[in-house]
């Protein structure tokens, strides 16, 4: 059993792998919640899926390409602080990112902003904390 990067107690392929089969195999991004959502991205940065990175961020803020990560990042660990709906269709997730570059220890802490449209989640922005 592999672990997932999200940090849940469930293996990969149960968790955030599921969602990347999804959309590797149909182009499916079938993420039920902001927060799986958001978990599913996270564990996507730590395995380079720029793909799936870029097919879950809304249009009107998508970049048109992602970078390959820094050489030599690690990314160390997630905790989900917050997440809420707004209604049936915004949420947020507020997280705390770990990683390691050069030796030294990095935090990324986001609130992200998250819209459903046509039933599909997609994640819209975020404000560094």
């Amino acid at each position: 059993m592999t672990p997932c990067p999200c940090g849940l107690p469930a293996a990969y392929d149960a968790c955030c792998g599921h969602w990347h089969a999804a959309f590797a195999a149909d182009g499916a991004l079938p993420a039920p919640s902001p927060e799986a959502l958001m978990r599913s991205r996270y564990s996507a940065f730590v395995l380079d899926l720029r793909d799936y990175l870029l097919a879950t961020w809304h249009p009107s803020t998508r970049p048109a390409v992602l970078d390959a990560p820094e050489p030599g990042l690690k990314w160390l660990g997630l905790t989900v602080k917050a997440a809420a709906l707004q209604d049936a269709d915004h949420g947020t997730v507020e997280f705390v990112a770990r990683s390691k570059l050069g030796g030294r220890a990095h935090r990324l802490h986001e609130l992200s902003r998250f819209v459903r449209e046509g039933g599909v989640w997609f994640y819209v922005d975020g404000d560094l904390r």
